[in-house]
């Protein structure tokens, strides 16, 4: 049976108590740089460290060395992010479904870039999600689902191409078979009735963004 794996990367967490809270005995805990050091101070050993480790120090490495923790250190002058190296590795030893922790807030550009990762067909099929305790985000290609609070903001962003027949259940404003082009902003702000939203679509890729801050 396939085991999720949580992937911590060099990100703050507005709540750690409720990015704790998500993580489960049986996940495996991969880390991208400086993600190792979140990971610990949440009481997590990382299974694996990937990256270029400018994030670390060399003490802090060998700790985690002693650990027995896998450690892929990478040059700096690399193509990849860290969490790019991060997410392959989850990809190729076939974990599913995958959790991101961290990467909403810091630089724009590298925001823009996590998540540009998950829109890739194996980041879908795999159902990578970026989360912070607060919001995550993932992309939608047929059929997405979104547990949560009523009263959730929920908003479906087109990904580089009109995104069509799309239909929602358990939304405020629903969608029937209609379509939100990537230059209009439609789809922001929408909200959970219950504690279940189901989005689908005919064509096209959708970014999903849940921010939980509806009451219990």
């Amino acid at each position: 049976m396939p085991q999720r794996a949580v992937i911590f990367i060099n990100s703050s967490l507005p709540e750690p108590g409720v990015a704790r809270a998500c993580i489960q005995p049986e996940d495996v805990i991969i880390a991208a740089d400086g993600g190792a050091r979140i990971a610990l101070s949440l009481g997590l050993v990382p299974q694996a460290i990937l990256g270029d480790l400018d994030s670390l120090t060399e003490a802090e490495i060998r700790v985690f060395e002693e650990m027995g923790v896998h450690i892929l250190r990478y040059p700096p002058a690399k193509n990849e992010t860290d969490l790019e190296l991060a997410l392959n590795y989850a990809l190729r030893a076939g974990y599913f479904p995958i959790l991101i922790l961290g990467g909403h807030s810091g630089r724009l550009d590298q925001a823009l870039a996590n998540l540009a990762l998950l829109s890739t067909a194996e980041a879908i099929q795999a159902t990578a999600r970026l989360d912070d305790g607060l919001t995550e985000a993932f992309f939608i290609a047929t059929e997405g689902h979104i547990s949560g609070n009523p009263g959730d903001t929920v908003s479906l962003l087109p990904w580089g191409l009109p995104a069509e027949g799309i239909e929602t259940d358990g939304l405020c404003y629903p969608l029937h078979g209609e379509t939100l082009w990537p230059h209009r902003s439609r789809g922001i702000s929408n909200e959970m009735l219950g504690h279940t939203a189901s989005i689908r679509l005919r064509r096209g890729l959708l970014l999903c963004i849940h921010q939980r801050n509806g009451k219990q």
